[in-house]
């Protein structure tokens, strides 16, 4: 499907399909593609027409939730990307979780059952498959673009608690488990959520419908809280009784899912 390499094969790829341009940066590796943009972005202002990636075969720093470290050796999808903004909600929640939405329907065209875990990864069989990484870039009180960072398992080794696409059912994956094929697969999902975030309610249903679970934990309590549904800003609504509040990971970093 794709015979050149990096960026030239992928945006030949899109051309063949009739996708909308991307500016595309590959490396074999880096220490972060989250950096790499940055500079790319510091070197060559964002004008806001067409939307950028970078995209690593191996990262050594890779960047996830908090400042953690995910781990991204050859074979898996390591990306991170600018976009337009044309949503309603400068909140980065609902781009996460239209990102995850558009991803989740990609896996699912392959026959793959696919859950998000609020607010920015998605599991199969209760492993982690993919997570995301969104954020916004203002200018004043206005976004100025939307960034996104996507590490998806494909090939690669994984460690506990994470699974890859090769070791996923069903095998029709296996015959798809190209790091260059499924980032071509991503930079289609990013193009589907520049869509999904005209519609906040119609990504918090699809989020809704794809839960891993309906209860979180409290980290300072221990308490389990029901989770009552989300907000169009991508925030989790929740109960405990007579109790009900709101949280959003990108700004308190509140829960994690049971």
């Amino acid at each position: 499907m794709l015979k050149r390499s990096g960026a030239a094969a992928l945006a030949h790829w899109r051309q063949c399909s009739g996708q909308p341009p991307w500016r595309l940066r590959a490396l074999p590796v880096c220490a972060s593609t989250e950096t790499v943009l940055s500079d790319w972005l510091q070197d060559s202002p964002w004008r806001g027409a067409v939307p950028r990636a970078v995209v690593a075969r191996r990262q050594t720093c890779g960047h996830g939730q908090w400042g953690r470290r995910w781990q991204s050796p050859p074979g898996g999808v390591w990306l991170s990307a600018a976009l337009p903004w044309r949503g309603q909600h400068a909140a980065p929640g609902v781009l996460g979780l239209a990102v995850a939405v558009a991803l989740a329907e990609r896996l699912e065209a392959f026959g793959l059952p696919v859950a998000i875990k609020w607010p920015n990864d998605l599991l199969v069989d209760g492993c982690k498959l993919a997570g995301i990484l969104p954020r916004m870039v203002h200018r004043g009180s206005r976004v100025r673009l939307a960034r996104v960072g996507v590490g998806l398992n494909v090939v690669n080794p994984v460690p506990p608690g994470a699974i890859a696409l090769a070791d996923c059912q069903p095998k029709v994956l296996l015959r798809s488990s190209s790091a260059l094929i499924w980032t071509a697969e991503v930079l289609s999902a990013l193009d589907r959520a520049q869509n999904l975030v005209l519609d906040p309610d119609a990504v918090c249903q699809a989020t809704e419908a794809r839960l891993w679970s309906r209860e979180v934990r409290d980290p300072d309590t221990g308490g389990h809280w029901h989770v009552e549904g989300l907000r169009e800003d991508g925030a989790l609504l929740l109960r405990q009784g007579a109790r009900t509040t709101s949280w959003t990971r990108w700004l308190d970093g509140a829960v994690d899912g049971l």
